[in-house]
């Protein structure tokens, strides 16, 4: 019985939007995730520098005033090098900008069990919270590349 109530991973949801934010907590929290939340790249910053413990994965909004969430990612990649990343985005632009970096994204509105799936995939997976500007390794970005005769495209997650 100790075991199902055991807490999982560490999740730190930053989004400036206060209803966003308290819906996405509620979801982690419901699946027995421990959650930090922050309203904002300075407010996650400190409170990373103050947190004693592991936090495995940031769960961020990708456009917040003040700073960014691939801003904040760089940033606390730097401080915690092993730390997960995964964005969030209701602007369907933006998804393109943290797929190039190696980034996680989900396009909000999603549903939870979409969200939990995700989180799940982005803790289990390492290449997929990169940083320091580094393009997605898993799979050859490179327009201008012939294929040889005979040889297959590159699929994504290979």
């Amino acid at each position: 019985m100790a075991e199902l109530l055991k807490k999982l991973e560490t999740i730190l949801v930053v989004d400036d939007v206060s209803s966003v934010r308290d819906l996405v907590v509620g979801i982690l929290q419901r699946a027995n995730y421990t959650v930090l939340r922050a309203d904002g790249g300075a407010d996650a910053l400190k409170l990373v520098a103050d947190y004693p413990g592991k936090i495995d994965l940031l769960l961020s909004d990708v456009e917040m005033p003040g700073m960014t969430g691939p801003n904040l990612g760089d940033e606390l990649k730097k401080a915690r090098p092993e730390i997960h990343v995964m964005f969030m985005s209701g602007f369907t632009g933006g998804n393109l900008l943290v797929l190039n970096y190696g980034w996680s994204f989900i396009e909000k509105p999603f549903v939870p069990t979409k969200l939990l799936q995700m989180v799940q995939e982005v803790l289990a997976t390492p290449n997929k919270s990169q940083s320091g500007h580094k393009f997605d390794t898993r799979q050859d970005t490179d327009p201008n590349k012939k294929l040889e005769e005979g040889q297959v495209p590159p699929i994504e997650g290979k």
